[in-house]
């Protein structure tokens, strides 16, 4: 009985261990069979991961320039510092700093109150020589703009009426002496008669003489008085003159600019007193704008006026400027061994700013074939801080690590790691890794 007992006691014991071990295995077969599904999930190009799918494009060979690639800055193409005519106060500044103003716009206007008192005066001193003018002909009995001629001067006739009454009384005279002195030589007159008319033929002859030298004195003086006249339209002629200077002084009170362009200094205020040596305004013509750029002597001789630039200022990296060179200094400085090569760009959008730094591509002559890529096949690895592309062969991405150079458009050039007429994939980039399947 007693046996029996401990057999029954001992039962329940074996029944909860082969419970225990049959847990056991249990537990060991899930832990492996959910190791073995991470395993399978990890392998990505197992059977059972999906191809991810792309669009794809070719890369292709493209000729390239050689270039001159240089560094200089952006300068305006003209620059004037705008000074007034004549001095003055300042009454008023019509423009501020960032303002484009055309030619011709005003830019300040001076006090103009003596200049155009000035000018009173000159217009009345015009009157005054005109009516001069009015005076010395009406001394000759001429019109308005009328012609000078001495015979018909009122004094000059009146003195050729008498000069022509003497010579008359003189030939009658000279008639009479010679008609008495016949009838004297032939005894018909007395000698006293014949001399009466020989003193009357002498009288009337001095009476002649003096008639032509008063009819040459009033000749004389109104070819006197005319000349007046013309002293007195010369008068007239000074003071238009005189005038035309008043008007200009009172114009130039008005500052304008010479040129269209914009407004970057305005260091005059109203009231101020300027002078002709003052600056009441600076303006920048900047379309088009100039590139100074520094090249090396030994690329002067393979720059000339009307090559072909690109420009690019870090404001706008995604865009490149074209411009020409429009000088080439002479002179290559003896310190840097460089030269200065100046190019001018358009700018109507006034995109481009004085000042900015900028690194221009100067075409030369020779080049090369270049690879490009689309910029949607190039991907920024920031992890790796590396640009890359995947190459798309018999549906397996393989990746490659690019150096990249210009952009033209939408396609970059490719310096190391691609070749032309490879298929590269342009979207899903970030999903990629090498040996990816894909489908496009």
């Amino acid at each position: 009985m007693t046996r029996i007992y401990q057999a029954g006691a001992r039962a329940p014991f074996k029944i909860l261990a082969i419970m225990s071990i049959l847990a056991f295995l249990a537990g060991c077969t899930t832990t492996q069979s959910a190791g073995e599904r991470r395993g399978n999930a990890n392998r990505e190009d197992g059977p059972q991961t999906p191809p991810i799918s792309i669009t794809t494009a070719k890369t292709e060979g493209r000729n390239v320039p050689a270039v001159i690639q240089a560094t200089g800055s952006l300068v305006a193409d003209e620059t004037s510092n705008i000074a007034p005519k004549v001095a003055g106060k300042v009454n008023n500044v019509y423009v501020n700093v960032g303002q484009f103003v055309g030619q011709g716009t005003v830019i300040a206007k001076l006090d103009d109150k003596d200049a155009r008192l000035r000018m009173a005066e000159a217009q009345a001193g015009v009157k005054q020589a005109q009516a001069g003018v009015r005076q010395a002909e009406a001394r000759l009995g001429l019109g308005p703009n009328g012609s000078f001629n001495a015979s018909n001067i009122p004094e000059v006739r009146a003195a050729n009426a008498n000069y022509e009454q003497a010579l008359a009384e003189q030939r009658q005279a000279e008639a009479n002496e010679q008609r008495y002195r016949e009838l004297v030589q032939t005894g018909d007159t007395p000698m006293i008669t014949y001399e009466q008319y020989r003193t009357t033929r002498d009288t009337a002859r001095a009476k002649t003489n003096n008639a032509r030298q008063q009819l040459d004195a009033a000749i004389n003086t109104a070819k006197q008085s005319n000349q007046a006249i013309k002293s007195a339209e010369a008068s007239v002629e000074a003071a238009q003159a005189q005038v035309g200077t008043a008007e200009q002084a009172v114009a130039d009170t008005v500052v304008r600019a010479p040129f269209a362009g914009f407004i970057s200094d305005r260091p005059t205020a109203v009231g101020e007193y300027v002078t002709s040596a003052s600056t009441i305004a600076t303006i920048l013509r900047t379309n088009p704008i100039k590139i100074q750029i520094q090249i090396t002597e030994a690329d002067v001789p393979q720059v000339a006026i009307g090559t072909g630039v690109s420009v690019q200022v870090d404001a706008y990296k995604d865009r490149s400027f074209a411009g020409t060179v429009t000088a080439v200094n002479p002179a290559v400085d003896p310190a840097s061994r460089s030269a200065i090569v100046e190019a001018q760009i358009e700018n109507g959008n006034n995109a481009l700013r004085t000042g900015m730094f900028a690194t221009a591509k100067i075409n030369k002559a020779g080049g090369g074939t270049g690879v490009f890529a689309p910029k949607t096949a190039i991907y920024n690895d920031q992890t790796t801080q590396s640009y890359r592309a995947f190459v798309i062969v018999d549906g397996v991405a393989k990746l490659r690590v690019l150096q990249l150079g210009s952009e033209e458009g939408d396609s970059v050039q490719i310096l190391d790691g691609l070749a032309a007429d490879e298929t590269v994939a342009t979207s899903n980039l970030d999903q990629l890794y090498e040996g990816a399947r894909v489908a496009s």
